[in-house]
């Protein structure tokens, strides 16, 4: 029997409608024991279960893990592994975090929306202080 011949489940509609409808990306359903922490995803009090990574923890509540700063498509992770660089999230302090291997604290503050701006913003200040200095240089490095 292929996957298309299956019968839908009921109560789901087949395709949902938008992602919000679908609800996380992650369902957990063992390890239900472990004890609770909480923590701030984009300015949401959550919870988590402690020695969840910070992507589970993120996936569990919504998803995605972030938007593609080139982009702006969602990204919910690819390799789980650390290798592919696809799972980096900011603490609101501006730390940047793998989220696949760095394992949720309680009271974590994560933030997963505004970061590619964030980093666009950056670079194009960075841009603008490097032509305001060539501009008041002259090619020999004096001031003119």
């Amino acid at each position: 029997m292929t996957s298309s011949a299956l019968p839908p489940m009921p109560g789901i509609s087949y395709p949902p409608d938008s992602s919000d409808e679908r609800g996380p990306q992650f369902v957990r359903i063992a390890e239900l024991r472990r004890m609770p922490l909480t923590f701030v995803l984009d300015g949401r009090t959550v919870s988590a279960l402690n020695g969840d990574t910070v992507l589970t923890a993120i996936l569990t509540q919504q998803r995605q893990v972030r938007q593609s700063e080139f982009s702006g498509e969602p990204r919910a992770g690819f390799c789980l592994i650390g290798a592919c660089q696809d799972c980096w999230v900011r603490s609101e302090d501006g730390t940047r975090l793998r989220a696949c291997s760095t394992l949720l604290a309680e009271g974590m503050r994560i933030v997963t929306r505004g970061a590619a701006w964030d980093v666009n913003a950056g670079l194009a200040a960075g841009a603008a202080s490097i032509i305001s200095a060539a501009s008041t240089t002259s090619p020999d490095g004096t001031a003119p």
